[in-house]
């Protein structure tokens, strides 16, 4: 039995729709501003955590000790040279 013009064509229709919803929904989906503000308050929200404020202080007590070795190795290397001259 043949099928109807006008139902295929309300069909179609129907698929087009669909479509076009779902390359809407995946293209808010994979939007590249969208994610970057995702991430972004992820990453606000974890800082503001006490884990995220423990790691923080750990990295700056850890960039503070790097600066002062570094310090105190300039400040030996010249003296060792200063002495050799003498």
């Amino acid at each position: 039995m043949p099928r109807d013009p006008r139902e295929i064509q309300l069909e179609i229709d129907a698929a087009r729709e669909s479509l076009a919803a779902t390359l809407d929904q995946l293209a808010f989906r994979g939007s590249p501003t969208r994610l970057k503000a995702q991430g972004q308050a992820a990453v606000v929200r974890f800082l503001q955590s006490p884990a995220g404020k423990a790691a923080m202080g750990g990295l700056g007590l850890l960039a503070t000790l790097t600066v002062v070795q570094k310090v105190r190795r300039r400040r030996n290397t010249g003296r060792r040279v200063q002495r050799r001259k003498r």
